[in-house]
């Protein structure tokens, strides 16, 4: 399978997936909008939230054949005529899955995450490092740059192709590691 990225309008990916699939049925293969779920505490209270892991970015999955052939070239009119679409990465005049580290992090919060990142289970050493048990945290301990304990949140950085920003994902402090 290939992936391709899409830049679309920030906080409309949703409805340009929905757009994309009432107005052109052709297009039958699946869109990804990888989400994560945060606890926001506001005026003493918790609310369950849910953002984007990439922002302004959605991503196509089509079936194997030459990059550059048919896959996304058979379809880009139809993504470009939607409205909220900006462009392809890495541009419209080359579309080029997504490859190697970028392919390896989008497949991190696809396929490993589910479409709703949750929490991450976690333990601090007696370093005071953080050791990910299990969640979207997995395999990214190297990608952290900050961790709030009282918040449970750890900021991570990512990079997609140029671009690099950094997320919170939530995590749970569980008990040490003697205790479990």
């Amino acid at each position: 399978m290939r992936y391709y990225a899409l830049q679309v309008k920030t906080r409309s990916e949703e409805k340009y997936m929905k757009l994309v699939k009432s107005l052109h049925p052709e297009i039958d293969f699946p869109l990804y909008f990888p989400q994560r779920r945060l606890d926001i505490r506001r005026k003493g209270k918790i609310v369950h939230s849910t953002a984007a892991v990439f922002p302004g970015y959605i991503f196509a999955e089509t079936g194997d054949g030459d990059p550059g052939t048919e896959d996304m070239q058979k379809y880009q009119w139809a993504f470009r005529r939607t409205e909220g679409f900006y462009r392809f990465l890495k541009s419209n005049q080359n579309i080029t899955p997504l490859a190697d580290k970028d392919l390896e992090l989008v497949l991190h919060f696809i396929k490993k995450s589910g479409p709703v990142a949750g929490v991450s289970k976690v333990y601090f050493d007696e370093n005071a490092r953080i050791v990910v048990t299990e969640g979207p945290l997995m395999g990214l301990e190297g990608k952290i740059i900050k961790v709030d304990k009282r918040k449970g949140r750890a900021k991570i950085k990512l990079d997609l192709y140029d671009d690099s920003f950094s997320i919170d994902l939530a995590f749970e402090v569980m008990g040490p590691l003697e205790h479990r």
